[in-house]
């Protein structure tokens, strides 16, 4: 029997989504599995989505460019509609880590049906704090029209019966996604739903690590891994320039000095987001972000504060948003007196969020196994180790065949290999930014692809951070690599970096350029890609004989063709 078809195709929902919805609706409806008929469709299917001035194809927009900083789009956006506002705070990178494409994301929140504000992971916490502002600014006297920084409504009810966002505490998912330990696509109220493709987001699939392999030498400030995951008989395909979604865990450190500061049992009942009764502790470690408090944590505790001036700096925290590294420890350890009991806790803390690393392999070369180039993160602040949650279980935490929970996301922005095998790339990648890059040189060499390829790499020194050093040589040694430039930024007086390389092989990157190469970067966001876009609109500027206005709108005619391409983060 087929499902009936309720969600348009015009709605703003991928396959995978619509899939659920319609199955989530089929059982809602009472139709139980069997073949609606056509009245029965038109009875409750929704309408088609009509554009409307402020739902408009949004692709050309000028925001629209990952090489804008924030406040220029933002800048651009102004005396906008509020979803063109709200799709100029975004990233601008369509790289689907949230779910959506940055004005489908933009368009959902507007309409409320989308109320995590902390899903484009690419711009953090600056995204976030200007769409609550947006949100504030254009419902003033209200609750951020029900959204919230943890996905859940203001007043902590349900919002006209729709499904909040991401895998809120109770279970439910958003945006038309099953919580992170689905497994068959089942509704939230029992009723069959379209069961998701193994190995996507809403159905991770239990792959097994491999191995986590230190790259930095003895010396190095870094602790970089190349982690090998293995994806055994899931049937999972993933093409080079995809991302590898992973499901982390908390470290086991932070969860119990949480309960310890709470006052609770670890073994405290409660309902987790995967609709399991967990211990506290284990609901904890697997399910709840213990990395940025809500605004519904930091308003619990404005309440439960006895201080001046402590509640000052709460308030402050509301306006403003925490500081860098400041944590749910941190906010509990601001009041004397706690009173929260586990399950009110846990219903104040937004959901654990995958991570997603840019695979480092292709499968051309590796079969059913992943590769991924892991920065670990660490730092200290207040007298406390601070610990990024997946890098440090994929480097410290995770034994060897552990399982972990994975999904591929697919790249939705042309990070990826010309369809010409004959075409000639660029790929700028320091530090981790390396890393599709190798995938890319695989899929070259197991295809014997004849285009030119040349890396621009970078990192702190030669001999502790060359990442990939010998790989690297032993493709230049065979032709596949025809350039390889690098930049070691603390081997010298004078700090060079990839973008100096850049000015420096100017002449000839321009006659590839020209010649019809494609270039692509990848790394940080916030300093690295602005730089490498300053210097290649230099370089075309100088070695293309055009003004300064002629030389952006090459590169942006370069953008539009799908030449130049980034994944940063």
């Amino acid at each position: 029997m087929s499902t009936a078809t309720l969600v348009p195709e015009s709605a703003p929902f991928s396959d995978e989504q619509r899939a659920w919805l319609n199955g989530f609706l089929t059982g809602f409806l009472g139709f139980n599995g069997q073949e609606a008929s056509r009245s029965e469709v038109a009875q409750f299917a929704l309408p088609p989505v009509q554009a409307s001035e402020s739902e408009e194809d949004l692709d050309d927009a000028p925001w629209h460019d990952p090489a804008l900083v924030i406040d220029d789009r933002m800048k651009l956006a102004e005396g906008k509609p509020l979803p063109h506002k709200l799709m100029a705070a975004m990233a601008q990178l369509d790289c689907g880590s949230c779910g959506y494409l940055c004005k489908t994301y933009s368009s959902a929140i507007a309409s409320g049906s989308e109320t995590n504000l902390t899903l484009c992971s690419p711009g953090g916490k600056e995204t976030k704090q200007i769409l609550k502002q947006l949100l504030r600014e254009s419902n003033p006297g209200e609750s951020n029209s029900g959204a919230t920084a943890n996905g859940k409504p203001a007043n902590g009810k349900p919002s006209n019966g729709k499904p909040s966002n991401g895998k809120a505490s109770n279970g439910k998912p958003s945006n038309g996604k099953p919580s992170n330990g689905a497994t068959n696509g089942a509704a939230r109220n029992g009723a069959p739903a379209s069961p998701t493709k193994v190995g996507s987001r809403q159905n991770p699939f239990r792959a097994r690590l491999l191995e986590s392999l230190p790259l930095n030498k003895s010396g190095s400030a870094k602790d970089t891994r190349h982690v090998t995951i293995d994806l055994g008989e899931s049937g999972i395909k993933y093409d080079v320039g995809d991302a590898l979604g992973i499901y982390p865990t908390n470290c086991n450190e932070l969860v119990l000095q949480i309960i310890a500061r709470l006052g609770v049992s670890a073994d405290s009942e409660i309902s987790s987001p995967t609709g399991t009764v967990k211990s506290l502790a284990d609901a904890l470690t697997e399910d709840f972000c213990l990395k940025e408090p809500t605004d519904e944590l930091l308003e619990v505790l404005l309440e439960e504060a006895v201080d001046p001036q402590v509640c000052s700096l709460l308030q402050g925290f509301l306006s403003d948003g925490v500081p860098e590294g400041f944590d749910v420890l941190d906010a509990l350890e601001t009041v004397d007196k706690l009173t929260l009991d586990a399950s009110r806790f846990v219903g104040l803390l937004s959901p654990l969020n995958p991570r997603l690393y840019s695979i480092a392999s292709s499968m051309a070369k590796v079969g059913s196994q992943v590769h991924l180039t892991v920065g670990k993160v660490t730092f200290k602040s207040a007298g406390r180790l601070r610990k990024g949650v997946a890098s440090t279980m994929l480097a410290d935490r995770l034994e060897c065949n552990q399982e972990l929970r994975v999904f591929v996301q697919p790249n939705h922005g042309g990070f990826t290999l010309p369809t010409d095998p004959e075409s000639p790339i660029i790929m700028v990648g320091p530090g981790t930014g390396v890393a599709p890059f190798i995938a890319f040189l695989q899929e070259r060499e197991a295809l014997a692809a004849h285009g030119k390829n040349w890396l621009f790499f970078g990192d702190q020194h030669q001999e502790s951070d060359f990442l990939y050093e010998q790989q690297l040589a032993q493709w230049q040694a065979s032709g596949l690599l025809t350039n390889l430039d690098t930049a070691f930024s603390r081997d010298s007086d004078k700090k060079v970096y990839v973008q100096d390389k850049m000015r420096q092989r100017g002449a000839e990157l321009w006659s590839w350029l020209d010649a019809g190469a494609y270039f692509y970067v990848c790394g940080d966001a916030s300093r690295m890609a602005a730089d490498v876009d300053a210097a290649l609109k230099e370089v075309v500027g100088e070695h293309g004989a055009m003004s300064r206005e002629k030389a952006e709108q090459f590169v942006k005619q370069l953008s539009s063709e799908r030449r130049y391409v980034r994944d940063v983060y």
